[in-house]
């Protein structure tokens, strides 16, 4: 399995014993979402915001305004880090110091490049749609002119990364494990609830197929 070069801006610490470099493991948990923190310098500030995103092979695509101060900020740096998180489980200790969740992370490093051509501009916004709700970018209207022109599109190419993954019980003192405190793990899963139609001519038709489709995996 190919794995990502460790070095000391990706190796892991603290928790070393749950790092992983696999490339596909990362990618794993990079496409079981679609929102990642995207971290950035402004007048001197550490910055970190919360930002939807497509992977295609190495790239992640990220878009905003023409005017989205972030995306201005990491081109003029030409590099930036990504996290995706998913919380899987509340670790409920005997102690409140070892109370912990279960999760998978993936930290990204990376290089930056601005996209300009409106069709790859488009088709990177699809990518982003689709990474959302699979197969809902063509059932839309195309994009206006207007709408590309004050739109950025940027380019991420992964050139380091890690993942930490927790997913196991409670790890409490040994001599803990006779008290009688409750303790285990309560499982977290994202749901989805049933989709509600926008009024007008939304409300007066069935709900697209590929929509109750994806609901239903995660209802």
């Amino acid at each position: 399995m190919e794995k990502f070069e460790q070095s000391k801006l990706n190796r892991l610490k603290r928790g070393a014993k749950r790092a992983n470099y696999d490339k596909e493991v990362i990618n794993q948990i990079i496409d079981a979402g679609f929102i990642g923190h995207v971290g950035y310098i402004y007048d001197g500030y550490p910055i970190s915001i919360p930002m939807a995103y497509a992977r295609k092979e190495d790239k992640i695509y990220l878009h905003g305004s023409t005017a989205n101060r972030m995306l201005k900020a990491i081109l003029d740096s030409g590099k930036t880090s990504i996290n995706i998180m998913h919380l899987d489980g509340l670790v409920i200790a005997r102690s409140g110091l070892h109370h912990s969740v279960n999760y998978r992370s993936v930290t990204l490093f990376g290089d930056i490049t601005e996209i300009t051509e409106d069709e790859q501009k488009t088709n990177f916004i699809k990518d982003i749609v689709d990474q959302m709700i699979p197969n809902h970018y063509q059932t839309l209207r195309p994009m206006h002119q207007k709408e590309l022109d004050r739109t950025m599109v940027v380019e991420f190419t992964i050139t380091a990364a890690s993942a930490k993954i927790r997913a196991e019980g409670v790890n409490d003192e040994p001599e803990d494990y006779d008290l009688p405190y409750w303790a285990g793990v309560i499982p977290v899963k994202q749901v989805l609830e049933k989709p509600v139609a926008d009024k007008g001519y939304p409300s007066t038709i069935d709900i697209p197929k590929h929509i109750l489709s994806h609901y239903s995996q995660y209802k």
